[in-house]
């Protein structure tokens, strides 16, 4: 005989109607019969969530006016079951229970029954609460988000924003951040016990709460936290609070502008967190929730702590940037001249976009016969070492520059400085991480010559100078790009010469996007003759504000050149036949000409004797045509030019020498002198004060 008994059947059925009345009863598992009507037979009021509901009350009633879901319809969910058979199967809701009401989530199963021939009894619902499991996966996708978004970027305020934008609404249903202002500037943040009055800086603002929640304080506003509060207390010993929220709550007297911001928004929970990294404060998180949403628990102070642990290391990291690049910044100031520098006859001036890249410079320098060299470059890589690379190169460039070379052989020069430059960076130590950085530049060297009316110019790489003609025209110096500074590249630099007719503009930029850009879209460059009896400074400011606001080249650095008319009675030129007869009467000419412009009698003088040094040199060394010239600028300028490519050297003659005083003679009577090469032959120059 079996455990059953006689009646196996028998007693089978009734075990199972036993079991389905205690699961009706005593599991907490929900259990729910609904008719084809939808109506409510039968639920199990053992389930924590039912306890306390009579059986009476709601048999008979609709499924929605029970079941009280958040995010479906359950009579929509129900039918469908009864309409196609097919289970719903772990299938996760969101419902009010309680008369709180308090949401909860339930994971449900729906099965439809039918009887012995098929007859459609009804739906059957086993329903789980899942919430804390579903909590829980919450806050480990939030937290992965966290980690993945937030920090992207170094800018403090992104970063805060980006926090907002993942708290809201699904863990707070309104969050403020705020970064103390030391941070925002790069500086050191304080550690704990943070003094009274420090100052923080509102960085994002973020609400779900329905209807408008004005902010106290916007963002970007700098201010001191109301003492003492809980937003004080976490800054001082580095320790979340949760607090509840009430007009009760001492502490909301010392900011009644937060007190009746918190009534607006019906906020019932405060949970402070402080943006902490190694015993140092940089800010707070400040999370509210209200109306119906739960109040913070333990769980979600822990939560909250590892997304303020994260977001301090972004924003440690942020400042550490801001720091390096503020003093790269300040190198880069101080290596870069504070004033164009140029001759009369070019009127330039500076621009240096908004950030800068330290390791962008500009550069003008005046040169003799009332010329002026333009440079503009562009080393690669960032911060402190990139600025420092560029101030040396921009010194050798000055070195260079005054041993009058041409532009393409200036750069060949300036090409082997940058690989010396290079080749010292690979023999820093192998953990040095500067080693690993390559050490290249861009860079755009020009020569404008106000007497020719042309610029002449070299690049390496692919900077090039904008020519902007007095009628509006602009186009592009087809400058051939050159192999970059300190690359491995062997090929030469070439020049090009261009017009450049008074009234001309000539814009150089460190970055190729931009100088396409406004070749394409030239802006107030065409309109520049607009701009001719306007500081030229204006025409920097116009260029800056048509540019459009996600360009991208807001670290450019930009010289924007105006070329003048030489005025021709400044200027006196003489061929002199190769007869030794002709140096008295050039002096006659020069004496003539410096009483013309007014030259004192003792610069006239000694004009004279460096004219006749100067020609008595050519005939005696050079070769036919010889010409003098002699221009009145900024400086005198007396220079001779023949045919001969052998530049003279300066030396000390002997006591009993009859020769070879003539250029020291030059050398101490003018201000500076020096060779340059002229198509054919050479130019020796030298230069007075006025």
């Amino acid at each position: 005989m079996g455990p059953l008994g006689n009646d196996p059947l028998g007693h089978v059925d009734q075990a199972a109607a036993s079991m389905l009345e205690a699961l009706f009863t005593q599991s907490p598992i929900g259990l729910h019969l609904v008719d084809p009507d939808l109506r409510v037979v039968r639920v199990n009021t053992a389930a924590p969530w039912m306890r306390g509901v009579s059986l009476d009350e709601i048999r008979g009633q609709r499924a929605r006016d029970v079941y009280r879901l958040v995010d479906a319809d359950v009579e929509a969910l129900l039918k469908d079951v009864l309409d196609t058979g097919t289970p719903l199967l772990s299938h996760v809701v969101r419902a009010l229970v309680d008369e709180a009401p308090l949401e909860r989530t339930f994971e449900i199963n729906a099965l439809r029954l039918q009887g012995s021939e098929g007859k459609v009894l009804g739906v059957g619902v086993i329903a789980v609460d899942v919430t804390e499991r579903e909590r829980a996966h919450a806050r480990t996708r939030m937290l992965d988000r966290v980690r993945e978004r937030v920090g992207r970027n170094l800018d403090p305020v992104v970063i805060g924003e980006e926090l907002a934008s993942i708290l809201v609404p699904d863990f707070a249903d309104l969050v403020t951040v705020e970064v103390e202002d030391a941070v925002i500037r790069g500086d050191d943040p304080p550690l704990a016990n943070a003094p009274i009055g420090t100052l923080v800086m509102r960085t994002a603002f973020r609400s779900a709460v329905e209807g408008a929640v004005r902010q106290i304080h916007a963002v970007g506003d700098v201010r001191r936290l109301a003492d003492p509060t809980p937003f004080t207390q976490a800054l001082a010993d580095l320790s979340p609070r949760m607090v509840r929220l009430g007009p009760d709550a001492p502490w909301l007297a010392a900011d009644p502008a937060l007190a009746r911001a918190v009534d607006s928004a019906r906020g019932h929970s405060l949970l402070v967190v402080p943006l902490a990294l190694r015993d140092a404060a940089l800010g707070l998180v400040s999370l509210y929730r209200a109306d119906r949403s739960p109040v913070f628990d333990e769980e979600d102070r822990a939560l909250a702590m590892e997304v303020g642990t994260h977001t301090a290391l972004c924003l440690d990291n942020a400042r550490r940037y801001t720091r390096e690049h503020t003093i790269a910044a300040t190198v880069q100031r101080q290596l870069l001249p504070r004033r164009p520098e140029a001759q009369a006859w070019l009127e330039t001036a500076y621009l240096s976009l908004t950030g800068a890249d330290p390791g962008a410079w500009y550069d003008t320098t005046a040169l003799s016969s009332a010329r002026t060299a333009i440079v503009v470059g562009k080393v690669s890589g960032r911060g402190l070492e990139a600025a420092a690379t560029m101030g040396q190169l921009r010194t050798a460039i000055r070195s260079l520059s005054a041993f009058d070379l041409t532009p393409d052989e200036l750069l060949a020069r300036l090409h082997d400085t940058a690989s010396r430059l290079a080749a010292e960076r690979a023999r820093l130590p192998l953990g040095d991480p500067l080693r690993q950085e390559e050490l290249t530049a861009d860079c755009v060297y020009a020569v404008h010559d106000p007497l020719t009316g042309s610029c002449t110019a070299a690049a390496a790489g692919h900077l090039a100078p904008l020519v902007v003609r007095p009628d509006g025209t602009v186009s592009l110096l087809d400058t051939p790009a050159g192999p970059r500074l300190g690359s491995v590249e062997g090929a030469p630099f070439a020049a090009v010469d261009v017009g450049v007719p008074a009234g001309s503009v000539l814009v150089f930029t460190s970055d190729p996007l931009l100088t396409a850009y406004l070749a394409e879209r030239p802006g107030p460059l065409a309109a520049v003759s607009h701009y001719g009896d306007r500081p030229l400074q204006e025409l920097c400011d116009d260029l800056v504000y048509a540019l459009p606001a996600g360009m991208g080249v807001r670290d450019a650095a930009v010289i924007i050149a105006r070329t003048r008319a030489f005025p021709a009675d400044q200027c006196a030129i003489w061929p002199l036949d190769p007869d030794p007869t002709a140096v008295s009467a050039l002096r006659r000419r020069t004496r003539d000409q410096l009483t013309t412009w007014g030259v004192d009698e003792e610069t006239a003088y000694n004009t004279q004797l460096i004219a006749s040094e100067l020609v008595t040199n050519a005939l005696r060394y050079g070769r036919p045509p010889i010409e003098l010239r002699l221009i009145r600028g900024r400086t005198l300028t007396c220079e001779v030019r023949d045919a001969d490519t052998a530049a003279p050297h300066l030396r000390h003659a002997g006591t009993v020498d009859e020769g070879g005083r003539g250029l020291f003679i030059v050398a101490q009577l003018a201000q500076a002198w020096g060779t340059r090469p002229a198509a054919p032959g050479k130019t020796i120059w030298a230069e007075q004060a006025l």
